[in-house]
């Protein structure tokens, strides 16, 4: 898709020994105009289970708000926690369903019930598990400091560092990212947030 339709940004997910990581920067460009240096792009989706997008982020709220309420849903159904992987196809079929009039949003979905996981979502719903994940105008910086540092059983202080450290070099050569860093981790016993700017 082209830059022209599809609003720049960066966002990585990564797992480590014990949950997952999310890293995405703060600005909303579209071309050359710059429209905002503070709109977040990682959301909680349930106590377990994070995403974090790039493209249009009125796509991925819309998405955030139905899949959390689709979890809830479910959750009181199973009586448990709703799995990364369910919620990955949750998002996969509401944007398989648009396909002709696509959600123009690339999500990375993760989280931790038994085993950490991370999986990757295109604008049409394709589900693509990994161990890292970078999506965006920046996913080729940022996806060239994962690729050479990423090491299986980080700890998450070594993860959250690699998250930052790949989503900074995306900063530094796409104009379309920059403006500071959101941070959602997520472990089996909480979740928390942090801003790097």
């Amino acid at each position: 898709m082209s830059y022209m339709y599809m609003p720049g940004a960066t966002a990585v997910g990564i797992i480590y020994d014990g949950g997952v990581v999310f890293a995405s920067e703060r600005r909303i460009s579209y071309g050359n105009f710059l429209v905002s240096k503070s709109t977040k792009k990682t959301f909680q989706l349930t106590p377990r289970v994070g995403a974090a997008c790039a493209g249009l982020v009125a796509d991925m709220q819309i998405l955030s708000l139905q899949v959390q309420a689709m979890a809830k849903i479910r959750k009181m159904e199973l009586k448990r926690e709703i799995s990364p992987n369910s919620i990955a196809k949750m998002i996969s079929n509401m944007m398989y369903e648009r396909r002709f009039f696509p959600l123009l949003t690339q999500v990375i979905v993760g989280g931790i019930i038994n085993e950490p996981s991370i999986y990757t979502l295109d604008p049409l719903g394709s589900v693509l598990p990994d161990n890292y994940a970078a999506v965006g105008t920046g996913a080729e910086m940022a996806l060239a400091v994962l690729d050479s540092q990423f090491q299986n059983k980080l700890n998450e202080q070594d993860a959250i560092n690699l998250a930052i450290k790949s989503v900074e070099s995306a900063t530094l050569r796409d104009s379309f990212s920059g403006d500071g860093i959101d941070i959602l981790i997520i472990d089996k016993n909480h979740s928390r947030e942090m801003t790097k700017n």
